[in-house]
């Protein structure tokens, strides 16, 4: 229900791998954004086809961990053996200026991909209007006071223990 940015793609290689993450590194210093970089021998991150059919990846991993806001979800930039990216993160509770903020840094990263794609719920990517994105954040927080009036038990914006947000808990 909340606004969301979703990504994918494949680095280059290992030399862009090793640019991304020194460019995420000088951007979070310059934003103040905390950072966590992170390897992994083997994990497994859930993973969905084109076609919405669901698989895992079972392997390593390496990457780095970017907290844009308290109520933004973490940026989890985490690529497999094969350098390749899936990730969403929803930007709702933490406002139009950190959605824009993500934005700004996915396209930055761009440059190191053989493919990227976006898909923002905000409309953001798209257009580049912060009156679209403004207006999909309000009609999602209207929506979400609606469903809590009327459901006075839902608790929302609850944090996973993942640090990811979820919109409502019934």
């Amino acid at each position: 229900m909340g606004v969301t940015v979703h990504f994918e793609g494949r680095l280059k290689g290992p030399e862009a791998l090793g640019s991304l993450l020194n460019l995420v590194e000088k951007t979070a210093r310059a934003k103040t954004w905390l950072t966590e970089k992170f390897e992994n021998s083997v994990v497994t991150l859930s993973r969905v086809r084109a076609d919405d059919e669901e698989w895992d990846y079972i392997g390593p991993t390496k990457g780095i961990i970017l907290y844009l806001h308290e109520d933004c979800d973490p940026v989890r930039l985490e690529f497999d053996q094969d350098f390749y990216i899936q990730e969403f993160v929803k930007t709702q509770f933490a406002g139009a200026h950190s959605h824009i903020e993500l934005i700004a840094l996915l396209r930055d990263l761009k440059q190191f991909f053989d493919d990227f794609k976006v898909e923002d719920e905000g409309e953001y990517w798209e257009t580049g209007s912060e009156a679209v994105l403004t207006e999909h954040i309000g009609r999602c927080d209207e929506a979400i006071a609606e469903f809590a009036r009327q459901n006075p038990n839902a608790q929302i914006k609850v944090r996973t223990p993942e640090g990811r947000f979820m919109d409502l808990l019934e």
